[in-house]
């Protein structure tokens, strides 16, 4: 019976001692984390300056515009623009540039067809030698062949061609049917001057009845009539002053007008 009650002693004690000892579980567990806290720390405080420089310029680049399209808008919006959400109806970026490039090559070849038109109207007034009274020229509307109507075109006040126009007539309208890609508007142009007697109740008459005149000469070479059109700007359109009968005479003059075709983007 002594050794019973020795044995459950000593098994009280050891019991005893190990509950004394639990506390070093714990104890070494705050310990590892105190020591992966102070590795982070660590690593957080020693910042390779020159690697975060360098991460930092790529993300500029990046969201730049550079690299990829959109990346200025995405770096300015963060990317909640519904453009780039699925199913937007509007066009991806990338669309863009290919539509320029197309309506780029067909503005470049229609001004290579009219500046070779231009070519061929200047040679064909050399030719005849009516270079100081016929001008073709490009502008922003398109190409433009100015004819000076005095000793040329028409006698004054009357809407007649002059017997002596002819030969350049017929060489412009042959022009005119050879290209057959843009549309032609005729434009008669007149000086202030009243039209009392000639037949005209007023310039604008006379300029309509001018332009007339000269596309009815290009229906006969050949031009299609639906490409052409007859105007009348009296002297609404004078290119200098009518002040002085040099002037005026500068004034009095048949345009032929080429518009530009070619869509822009």
């Amino acid at each position: 019976m002594a050794a019973g009650r020795r044995h459950k002693g000593g098994g009280h004690d050891d019991h005893e001692e190990h509950v004394d000892e639990a506390w070093l579980v714990s104890y070494a567990d705050m310990m590892t984390l105190l020591v992966a806290l102070f590795m982070v720390l660590f690593s957080i405080s020693s910042v390779n300056t020159s690697k975060f420089e360098s991460l930092q310029r790529s993300m500029q680049e990046a969201f730049s515009g550079k690299i990829f399209p959109g990346g200025q808008g995405l770096r300015q919006t963060g990317g909640d623009d519904q453009s780039t959400k699925l199913g937007s109806s509007s066009a991806p970026p990338s669309f863009a540039p290919v539509q320029e490039r197309k309506g780029d090559v067909g503005r470049k070849r229609e001004e290579r067809q009219l500046q070779q038109l231009k070519k061929q109207v200047d040679a064909a007034a050399r030719d005849l030698g009516l270079q100081n009274k016929v001008k073709a020229r490009m502008s922003k509307d398109g190409l433009r062949v100015r004819i000076l109507t005095d000793d040329l075109l028409f006698g004054s006040g009357s809407a007649t061609p002059n017997p002596q126009a002819a030969p350049l007539l017929a060489k412009l309208g042959t022009l005119l049917s050879r290209e057959a890609q843009h549309p032609v508007v005729v434009e008669g142009h007149t000086d202030p001057v009243p039209t009392g007697g000639s037949g005209f109740t007023s310039n604008w008459e006379l300029s309509t009845a001018r332009a007339t005149a000269v596309l009815h000469a290009f229906t006969k070479t050949g031009v299609s009539q639906r490409r052409l059109t007859a105007a009348g700007r009296a002297y609404l359109d004078p290119i200098t002053s009518n002040d002085t009968a040099a002037g005026r005479s500068l004034n009095r003059r048949v345009e032929i007008l080429l518009p530009r075709t070619a869509r822009t983007p």
